[in-house]
């Protein structure tokens, strides 16, 4: 019996090698969120902030690769002129990728 409960004594770790085995997960989520989680919220956050300035006038792309210039806008959705033909199409506001318009700055 003594042989065992010796057994068990060096098997068993000690207090504070527990603090390290949980230190570890830890820092990987830690890890995880700054490197992935974080800098998706800050794209979204732009993305959203891109959908809310749309204007008559901006020369927008979608998703689905559409290019075309914003006629009119409604709560949910979006009205492009589409060349060649000046089409006439509506999207979803969620499916602007980017706005292709220079800025005020960036105009000669």
């Amino acid at each position: 019996m003594h042989t065992y409960g010796l057994l068990l004594l060096q098997a068993g770790s000690s207090p504070g090698a527990l603090g390290g085995t949980l230190l570890i997960p830890i820092v990987f989520i830690g890890l995880l969120y700054v490197v992935m989680i974080l800098p998706q919220q800050r794209r979204q956050k732009k993305w959203r902030a891109l959908l809310s300035e749309l204007k008559t006038g901006d020369k927008v792309t979608t998703s689905g690769g559409i290019r075309g210039t914003v006629v009119a806008l409604k709560d949910d959705y979006i009205h492009l002129r589409v060349p060649p033909d000046n089409l006439r199409i509506e999207v979803s506001r969620a499916s602007v990728a980017a706005v292709t318009t220079p800025d005020e700055g960036e105009k000669k």
